[in-house]
């Protein structure tokens, strides 16, 4: 059996349907309640507390209870051995970001079953990344691709289709497919954008998809909250946003892609701020969701610098990238 049609079935077997618990005492309309509500799979069933799930429409306490046993009956959960953990992250795969370089510092690229963040000013490449990442995703694994779909949300009305089809003829891929595999919204605020991914469930339970992009992710929420005494409320919202994209990830083997807007700070602590000052927004609140975080600046001439600043599995280290026409490229391209 081949490596990519193991890990087909080994993600088909953790992808489980609302639809299951029917033959553990769980009516149709109750299921369909569930749908309606953003739950398709019954592995967010088990990571959707009860609270939660009693202020559906129609669901009372006691089915509640019926449903979250009959999720733990199709599923298992509780304490497994580490060598069990070790197999469940053998199915963890990277994305490529387009250049050799910054797939390097990155252990290969943007991982799935995580959260990838970057962040910089303006022109240093995070939404030109974003629209390199919709190609490669569909390359085949070997190609550093994940055979996939792409989720996008835009919020700052920065993506340009005309962009994917460029970078399509990089890779010798069918500009017009490419860009049916790229599924787009745009978040016309954080309520909506919040929305959005919820709404995701139902396409992301097919197992099409491979990326999901928020350029950028904390956009909407600068303005929605910008009076005084909004933060707490607003890194109460976002803490929610950041937790179902940490779930969705990590349920259906997907990568999360953030970039995200810096703000000057002299003071800053030196946890956050880069060289020059500067600081991703978003507090410790985004800075402890997202695994992986990579600080964008820009070089010399068309040159741009990535510094890969927090990652769980490699080490501090700097690369320097290209801006052109077919993406994101290493200098020597």
């Amino acid at each position: 059996m081949s490596t990519t049609t193991e890990l087909a079935e080994t993600e088909s077997r953790n992808i489980v349907s609302v639809e299951e618990l029917q033959n553990y005492g769980i009516n149709v309309s109750d299921i369909q309640k569930l749908k309606s509500a953003g739950i398709f799979t019954v592995n967010t069933v088990l990571s959707t507390t009860r609270r939660h799930l009693c202020k559906i429409k129609g669901l009372s306490e006691v089915k509640v209870e019926k449903i979250k046993e009959a999720a733990n009956k199709v599923i298992e959960v509780g304490f497994i051995s580490a060598t069990v953990q070790l197999d469940i992250r053998k199915n963890v795969f990277s994305l490529s970001t387009g250049s050799k370089q910054l797939d390097s510092i990155l252990g290969g690229g943007i991982m799935t079953m995580s959260i990838t963040e970057v962040f910089g000013e303006f022109r240093c490449g995070k939404t030109q990344l974003s629209h390199t990442l919709c190609v490669t995703t569909q390359l085949p694994k070997e190609m550093g691709g994940g055979e996939g779909k792409v989720a996008y949300i835009d919020t700052e009305g920065t993506f340009r289709p005309e962009r994917i089809k460029q970078i399509a003829e990089r890779y010798d891929l069918d500009p017009d497919t490419c860009l049916e595999n790229v599924t787009y919204a745009r978040a016309l605020n954080s309520e909506h954008q919040m929305e959005l991914i919820e709404a995701l469930g139902s396409e992301l339970s097919s197992g099409d998809y491979r990326l999901i992009i928020v350029d950028s992710i904390m956009a909407n929420f600068r303005v929605d909250y910008c009076g005084r005494g909004e933060l707490n409320e607003r890194q109460q919202k976002l803490n929610q946003h950041l937790f179902k994209l940490n779930r969705l990830a990590e349920e259906f083997n997907i990568a999360v892609f953030l970039t995200n807007q810096v703000q000057s700070d002299p003071g800053a602590s030196a946890l956050f701020a880069s060289a020059d000052g500067r600081k991703p927004v978003g507090g410790h609140v985004l800075a402890h969701a997202s695994a992986t975080r990579i600080l964008l600046r820009k070089g010399r001439g068309e040159e741009r610098v990535a510094k890969l600043q927090d990652s769980p599995d490699m080490p501090e280290k700097e690369c320097v990238y290209i801006i052109g026409e077919n993406g994101i490229t290493d200098s020597s391209d």
